[in-house]
């Protein structure tokens, strides 16, 4: 069986509405310009034709995958129940220990983390997010990246 994705509530959204744009938008531009394309004879060397026919293919491809998504995915709140520990989903303030350094991330599914945003986001599948799901505030938690840190856990919201 394949591994479920979990989706964020935003996160399918944003999927959704580039699925609906791919579906109502680019598919039917594209469409157009191959029929253009077509229009203008010999198709061997037409290069608009084998533009179009490239973009169709990323179009579609893109689709495939996105539905592929939503096939295997769960919404990260069917994933955990738990209100008084952290799940994908949460806010989570933390201090690392020996730097003393504050951060807050945004703990979400596999797909869509932005580690530039405002509140940056990671995927549960990261270091951080590995090491902060399922604990509580006030514990301490071992990060496992490449240079291993603790932090401990200032507080967490839904």
């Amino acid at each position: 069986m394949a591994k479920k994705i979990i989706l964020t509530k935003e996160a399918r959204e944003e999927l959704n509405n580039e699925y609906r744009h791919l579906i109502d938008v680019e598919r039917p531009e594209i469409i157009e310009k191959l029929q253009l394309a077509r229009s203008q004879g010999d198709l061997s060397e037409n290069a608009d034709y084998d533009a179009a026919r490239d973009r169709q293919a990323q179009i579609e491809s893109r689709i495939s995958e996105i539905e592929s998504i939503f096939q295997n995915s769960i919404g990260a709140e069917e994933s955990e129940d738990d209100s008084s520990k952290i799940s994908i989903g949460c806010v989570v303030s933390f201090k690392e220990i020996e730097t003393g350094f504050e951060g807050k991330v945004k703990i979400i599914g596999n797909i869509g983390a932005d580690p530039m945003a405002e509140i940056p986001s990671v995927s549960n599948e990261s270091p951080l997010g590995k090491a902060l799901l399922g604990h509580s505030e006030g514990e301490e938690v071992n990060v496992a990246s490449e240079e291993p840190y603790a932090i401990k856990i200032l507080n967490f919201k839904r």
